[in-house]
C-alpha cells in the first residue's frame, strides 16, 4: 500500500509566507502517516489575487515556494507535488506545477494548457497556455501524471497521460464559483465538480486526486473545496467538505496494475 496526504487550503490573499507557513503545519502534522505523495491547491501560495500573482510571480524554478516545498519533501521523505504558482519566463506568464522527489529535487514541471477563461473566468487575459509537453513523473512507487483545474473538462489531455503510463493523475485545483449563485446552481456545481473527478478515474483506470481550495477567495468568489481522492473503479476513498483541512489514505497500486493488464483503455482511441 501507498499513501497520499491530500491537502485543501483556504489561503490568506496574497500572502505567500502565511500560506507556505499553514501548508508546512499540515505536512508535519500528517507526517506521523508517512505520505508517498503530498498534493496542494492551485494557487495555495496566493489565492486568487491576480495582483500579486502578475507582479510577484515566481521564477523558473518555482522561487520561494518550490523551495520551502523542496526542504519540506526532503526533511519527511516524501515526494510533492507543489499546486501550481504563476511563473516567469522572458515576457510571458504560465500556470505552473512542479512536482519535486524525497531528495527536494523538482522532477516535473507542467505549466496549464486550458486556462480559465469561460463563465466569467479571466485568467487567459494574463497567463500563457502551457507549452510544456505533457507530465507523466516517474516516482519511486508510481508514475504519476500531472494536470491543473480546468483541464479536467478536457479529457484528451488525460488520454495522452494514461498513454504516458501515469498510475496516479493529480489535479491542483481552484474551483471557484459566484457567491452569487442560488443554492440551486451552488448544488449543481458542486455535483459537477464531482462528477468530473469520477469520471477522469473511472475512464482512466487511475487514481485521480484533486486538491482544491476551499472557502472564501474575495468579496464575489468562493472556492467548493471537496478534494477527492477517486479509485481506478471510479469509487470515491476520500472527499473533504467545504472547508480548510487535510486527509491522508491508503491507496493500493496492485489495482491499478491488474486494470491497466485486462481493461486496455490507454490502446483503445
Amino acid at each position: 500500500m501507498s499513501g497520499i496526504l491530500n491537502i485543501q487550503l483556504n489561503p490568506v490573499s496574497g500572502d505567500k509566507e502565511k500560506n507556505l507557513e499553514k501548508a508546512a503545519d499540515f505536512i508535519e502534522k500528517y507526517s506521523v502517516h508517512k505520505p508517498d505523495l503530498i498534493v496542494l491547491p492551485e494557487f495555495f501560495s496566493t489565492g486568487i489575487d491576480d495582483n500579486t500573482m502578475i507582479n510577484e510571480p515566481e521564477d523558473e524554478n518555482g522561487g520561494i515556494v518550490v523551495e520551502t516545498l523542496s526542504k519540506a519533501a526532503k526533511k519527511f521523505d516524501t515526494n510533492i507535488v507543489c499546486g501550481s504558482v504563476i511563473e516567469k519566463e522572458g515576457e510571458k506568464l504560465y500556470n505552473t506545477c512542479f512536482v519535486v522527489d524525497r531528495a527536494g529535487k523538482i522532477v516535473g514541471k507542467y505549466r496549464k494548457i486550458h486556462l480559465f477563461q469561460f463563465f466569467g473566468g479571466n485568467e487567459h487575459t494574463y497567463t500563457t497556455p502551457g507549452n510544456l509537453p505533457p507530465c507523466v513523473v516517474e516516482l519511486d512507487f508510481a508514475r504519476v501524471g500531472v494536470s491543473v483545474c480546468f483541464d479536467i473538462k478536457y479529457p484528451v489531455l488525460y488520454k495522452t497521460l494514461i498513454k504516458m503510463g501515469a498510475e496516479i493523475i493529480v489535479s491542483p485545483s481552484a474551483w471557484i464559483k459566484l457567491k452569487s449563485l442560488s443554492n440551486k446552481k451552488k448544488e449543481d456545481s458542486l455535483l459537477c465538480w464531482r462528477s468530473l473527478n469520477i469520471a477522469r478515474a473511472a475512464e482512466s483506470l487511475v487514481y485521480f486526486v484533486t486538491s482544491n481550495l476551499a472557502g472564501d477567495m474575495n468579496n464575489s468568489l468562493y472556492s467548493v473545496g471537496n478534494s477527492m481522492i477517486t479509485n481506478p473503479l471510479g469509487v470515491v476513498e476520500s472527499i473533504q467538505g467545504g472547508a480548510e483541512g487535510a486527509d491522508f489514505k491508503e491507496i493500493n497500486l496492485k489495482l491499478v496494475r491488474e486494470l491497466k493488464q485486462t481493461v486496455p483503455v490507454a490502446f483503445i482511441d
